[in-house]
Formats: structure tokens, sequence, C-alpha cells
């Protein structure tokens, strides 16, 4: 599949001539980041370029680059195996055009090895590496500490937490509220959480076609929950722009977060928008 982009290369552009003091952060769409240090370090997050199964999981956003544009990255991390989080034409050639390792849970790695990246584009074993829940690496400037995730919906979920000297940033995947944010929670000062949240919907069986009750992200008394469990400074919403059926208005949440202490402030993104930490 070929992947095209209304946006043409400005966002990849824009990635590769900002020079941050801290580490700056956009928001891709669907639970995508690009995350860029002062140093230059780059590391993509669950970036995902697809248009879902139309019909099914029907794209509600812009393609907001064609992965051959981008011009640096040093990793390319998956949260859990599914398609909108480990696909190859979205991944595999960032990894063919700037050596970027992919990285993710044992899941998600056999995804990329069972959909033959190695054959179809220029990526061999060494761009693999296969984390689990506990391990701490570094790549640049940016340590980062794969902690557990409460997906029901994923086989083998992880999240993580990107520590630097410019502050702490917390992607939990499409994970909800549970028992792993707490710790996450107490054992990090976060600054910065992107957290997917949505509406429930009627989306067709992947099988049978068929209408189904589907809720795939926190609603908005969830993501709120993870929120405080983690004791996030700033929440920022992911993944309610994506699909057609289950989309919501993160707007909402400000009544949500109103009396709690964490978070302490919302941050409310759309595709292509920069934070800094």
């Amino acid at each position: 599949m070929t992947i095209h982009s209304d946006w043409g290369d400005w966002l990849p552009r824009a990635i590769a001539d900002t020079d941050p003091d801290g580490v700056a952060l956009w928001y891709l769409g669907c639970n995508g980041f690009a995350l860029k240090a002062a140093d230059g370090t780059t590391v993509f997050v669950d970036p995902y370029l697809g248009t879902g199964d139309p019909g099914r999981t029907t794209r509600m956003i812009p393609v907001p680059f064609e992965p051959r544009d981008v011009r640096e990255a040093d990793a390319v991390l998956a949260t859990h195996e599914h398609s909108d989080h480990v696909d190859g034409p979205s991944q595999a050639p960032i990894l063919a055009e700037t050596g970027a390792e992919f990285v993710g849970p044992d899941d998600s790695v056999a995804v990329a090895r069972e959909n033959d990246w190695t054959d179809r584009w220029a990526v061999d074993d060494e761009h693999f590496r296969v984390v689990a829940e506990g391990d701490t690496f570094s790549v640049g400037s940016l340590t980062i500490h794969v902690e557990p995730a409460n997906d029901p919906d994923a086989t083998h979920p992880v999240s993580y937490v990107f520590e630097h000297e410019a502050g702490t940033f917390f992607h939990g995947g499409d994970a909800r509220p549970g028992d792993p944010f707490e710790s996450v929670g107490t054992e990090y000062d976060i600054d910065l959480g992107a957290l997917a949240f949505g509406s429930a919907g009627t989306i067709p069986d992947k099988e049978t076609r068929e209408p189904q009750y589907t809720k795939w992200y926190s609603d908005e008394t969830e993501v709120v929950d993870a929120a405080r469990q983690l004791g996030l400074d700033r929440l920022l919403p992911t993944h309610w722009d994506m699909w057609k059926g289950l989309t919501a208005d993160p707007t909402a949440l400000h009544d949500h977060v109103r009396s709690f202490a964490a978070p302490r402030r919302l941050e409310i993104t759309e595709i292509g928008d920069r934070v800094d930490l």
C-alpha cells in the first residue's frame, strides 16, 4: 500500500527543523506522537498513517505525512499489537529511511515479523528490539521506562514513561484506568500524559460484518480516573479524533477534571499541533 498525504512534507520538515530547548512533541492524530529533544533525539510512538478498514473503521482525520518524508528518527515505539499501532506501510519506511529501531513488546514485534517487513522494505532483524514491563533503555537524551498497561482488547500492551531533564512524558497506549496506572503514578512525577479517549459506538464485526457494540477507549469518567491515578500535571487526550462512530469531544473533559487535584490542566491538541514539556 502506498501512503499519500494531502499535507505534503511540512510536518516532517517542521520536526526536522525544530531545535527545542527541552522536548517538543507533535500529536500525529489517532495515538501517534513524535518527540524531539534538545540534542536532536527523535522518537515516534504509535505513528499510524493508514485509513483503517473503511466501512468498518473509517479514518476521520488527514494523513499528516508520508513515512518516506521523515528525515530523522532514532526509534519507533509501539504500545501494543493492534493495526493502528503496528503498521508496516506507516512505520517500516521510517525504519528503512532513517535506520531507526522498532521497539515494542513481543506481540507487537511479532506482527512486524509476520507481516514480512524484512522482505517488503529495507528492514532487517537488527531493526527490531523486544521490550517488556520493567525494562529501561536510553535513546539519546531520553530515558524510557516500559511499564504495564490495562488494555483488555490487546494481547500484550505496555505503556512508556519518557524522562528528560526538561520533564517527564507518559504514553498510555489505549489503556484504561487500573492497578498499573496506580503503580506508575506512585513511582513517577509525570508532567504530561497522553491517554486514549473516545465514545462507544456500533461498529461492524471484523469477521461477520454484523453491527456490534464497541468500546475501545476510556470514556469521560474513565480517562479522568486514569489521569488521577497517574497524578498527571497535564492530561492530553488522544484517539478521540480517529474512527467514525467512536469520536468524542475532548472539550467536555473540562467539566470532568474540574474538582480533582490531578490532572491540573487539560491539554487539548489537534492533529499536527506541537506541545512542549
